[in-house]
C-alpha cells in the first residue's frame, strides 16, 4: 500500500484534521468513480479503479488512530506491529484485568448504567492517549529512536483500549436483544 498521507495529499501528522482528509478523500473518490470514467479507455478505467481503491484504503487507515501512528512510525524507519512494541507495564496489565473484570459483572447484571460508566472512563483514557501521541510525533520530529520511546507504548496501550471498546460493544449488543 502506498503511504496513505501522499495518496490523500495531506501532511504526515497524527493530529490530523479528520474533516480535511475526509473532504480530500471525498473529492478524490468523486474524482475517481467509475461512472466519471465510462467513457474513457479501458486502460484508464483500470487505471482509475486502482487509483479509487488506494484512495478509500488510504482514507481508511488515516481516520484510525492506529493505524495512523502505524503509518507515521513506518514513515519514519520505525517496526510497528503488536509483536514490535514493548512489553506493557506490569500495572496496564492489572488495570486492564480488572476493568475486563467489571465489565463481566455489568454483563452479568446486566446493567448498562456500569457498562457506560466504565465505557466513559475508557473514552477518557482514550483521548489522553491520543494526545500523547500526537504530542509524541510532534515532538520527535522524525527521530525514530525517540518516536520509538514515546510512541510505541502508548500505541500499545491504544490496542488495550480498543479491544475493551470490542468488548464494550458486544455487551451492549447483548443487552439490547
Amino acid at each position: 500500500m502506498q503511504d496513505p498521507f501522499d495518496t490523500l495529499g495531506l501532511e504526515p501528522r497524527f493530529a490530523l484534521d479528520l474533516a480535511q482528509a475526509e473532504e480530500r478523500h471525498r473529492t478524490l473518490s468523486r474524482t475517481l468513480h467509475p461512472d466519471r470514467n465510462a467513457g474513457r479507455p479501458p486502460a484508464e478505467r483500470r487505471l482509475a479503479l486502482g487509483r479509487a481503491i488506494e484512495v478509500n484504503s488510504a482514507w481508511r487507515a488515516l481516520r484510525d488512530p492506529i493505524a495512523r501512528a502505524e503509518c507515521l512510525l513506518a514513515r519514519a524507519g520505525v517496526l510497528v506491529g503488536e509483536g514490535n512494541e514493548p512489553r506493557p507495564p506490569a500495572s496496564l496489565l492489572m488495570e486492564m484485568m480488572e476493568a475486563r473484570e467489571a465489565l463481566t459483572v455489568a454483563r452479568s447484571h446486566r446493567d448498562a448504567i456500569a457498562l457506560e460508566k466504565l465505557a466513559s472512563a475508557m473514552r477518557t483514557r482514550e483521548s489522553a492517549l491520543l494526545e500523547g501521541l500526537a504530542r509524541a510525533f510532534d515532538e520527535a520530529a522524525g527521530d525514530r529512536v525517540i518516536l520509538a520511546q514515546r510512541a510505541l507504548e502508548d500505541l500499545g496501550t491504544l490496542r488495550y483500549v480498543r479491544r475493551f471498546f470490542a468488548e464494550v460493544e458486544a455487551i451492549e449488543e447483548e443487552l439490547a436483544s
